[in-house]
């Protein structure tokens, strides 16, 4: 009894933030159990400790790298236990853990609800269950409508129907889910030609990656009555967002178009060019899915790519990466600092001091964490450069593209992949604020003083 008095009232001790690490480190230790059960592996196939929790790592940060070709690893049962694992890990710790609350019909209290706030990254107590709820609702109804789209399509490749809605079923949840695992072995170079499977794919990456709160803003929209939506406006996160996220997925695919226009692309129809180019701009938003071989692309391709991974998807998300608000709202201040102002001005609206602060730290926390990975794998590995930064790149964004070079690499390197993927999961502010301790505020302040900058 005294043992569990303790242990609770450590754990009442910890923030929610540190509360909410605590629990992604739990959810990577029961997967590396479900992930390590012999039923769930093939006859005659066993994972190394070190790659069943990379493994696991990766499953429950939505990534998709991968030291293992997850179709000759696992059995049915395997896969089945896997695209849990990436459920739970694409619509987060709280989310899971709110919904078995709720059918248990236990009450969401105070603590309950600051974990949701900090777990989804929101800035008040107030409609925290709706939240859940709505993003449960959306969630589930995507992944089936693309499980359905998919298994009926899918018919066509495949003898049985079984086997093809077997594929639509982890198609969808992984691309939902932005964690770039499949079961073909293959990616989806196999529907290389096929533009309905992969237009399919690109709606479902999307919507998860774009951010709950603007798919909610947009349902809310959608089914408001005519005079409700006289009186509705979305929000600024919701503009900013999808303004900034689908700008990222313009203009990648014509820097790809452009960088490539002579090598990859050369000969081929225009056709071929443009999807090519943009399920690889989408792909790199979280997604990690692919419709070739990546290293066929040129080294300047690369590294944009591994750019565009760091950016990665939007805030309460199901992907990783420093968030496209963070981008956009560095690149604006930088512009607006140039032309002389201070205060910036987005559709209209002034944006919070705060917002700004964190997204300079975030940038720059990222900015150091890939630079400091990069250093250690390059002394670790005999990889060049560009894999190395496009490896670390893949990691730090959880999307989960790769050069190939993953299932080569040393204890060492697989060690702080993992690092940056459970970083990108959690998020880079939530990472930071686990150190955080309680402010003293005191009744003084210190002389200022102007530094020389620049």
């Amino acid at each position: 009894m005294w043992i569990r008095h303790h242990s609770l009232r450590w754990l009442n001790n910890l923030s929610p933030v540190q509360i909410i690490v605590l629990f992604y480190g739990f959810a990577v230790l029961t997967a590396c159990i479900l992930l390590g059960l012999p039923v769930a592996h093939q006859e005659g196939v066993t994972l190394s400790f070190i790659d069943l929790v990379f493994t696991a790592v990766s499953a429950v940060a939505v990534t998709g790298l991968s030291v293992v070709n997850i179709s000759e690893t696992f059995s049915v049962t395997g896969v089945f236990l896997l695209a849990f694992v990436l459920q739970f890990g694409g619509i987060g710790i709280m989310t899971l853990g709110t919904m078995i609350w709720i059918l248990l019909g236990k009450k969401i209290g105070l603590k309950e609800r600051r974990l949701i706030m900090t777990d989804h990254n929101q800035t008040t107590f107030q409609g925290m269950v709706r939240l859940i709820k709505q993003i449960l609702f959306l969630i589930f109804v995507i992944e089936f409508l693309g499980f359905i789209i998919l298994g009926v399509y899918f018919m066509q490749y495949f003898p049985t129907w079984y086997e093809a809605f077997y594929q639509g079923f982890f198609a969808s949840i992984s691309a939902t889910t932005n964690a770039g695992f499949d079961i073909t072995g293959q990616s989806l170079i196999p529907y290389k030609d096929d533009y309905f499977v992969q237009f399919i794919h690109m709606g479902l990456i999307v919507l998860g990656a774009i951010g709950f709160p603007v798919l909610i803003e947009v349902r809310e929209h959608l089914f408001a009555s005519n005079e409700e939506r006289k009186f509705m406006r979305f929000s600024l996160f919701t503009k900013l967002t999808t303004f900034t996220f689908l700008a990222l997925i313009i203009v990648g695919t014509l820097v790809i178009i452009l960088l490539e226009t002579n090598y990859f692309f050369a000969g081929k129809p225009w056709h071929e060019v443009l999807f090519y180019a943009l399920f690889q701009s989408v792909t790199t938003r979280s997604a990690g899915l692919t419709t070739m071989d990546v290293n066929m692309f040129t080294e300047q391709t690369h590294i944009f790519m591994s750019v565009l991974m760091i950016i990665g998807a939007s805030p309460s998300s199901v992907g990783g990466g420093i968030r496209t608000t963070s981008f956009a709202l560095v690149i604006i201040f930088l512009l607006t600092y140039a032309r002389g102002q201070q205060r910036i001005r987005i559709f209209r609206r002034e944006v919070h001091n705060d917002d700004l602060i964190k997204a300079v730290v975030v940038t720059m926390f990222a900015s150091i964490s890939v630079f400091v990975a990069v250093v250690i794998l390059t002394i670790a590995e005999d990889f060049s450069l560009t894999q190395i930064f496009f490896e670390v790149s893949s990691a730090f964004g959880t999307t989960g593209l790769s050069l190939g070079i993953t299932p080569y690499l040393t204890t060492v390197s697989k060690v702080v992949l993992m690092a940056l993927m459970f970083i990108g999961r959690i998020g880079i502010l939530s990472f930071l604020f686990t150190f955080k301790k309680e402010e003293k505020k005191g009744n003084y302040h210190y002389p200022t003083e102007r530094i020389i900058i620049g």
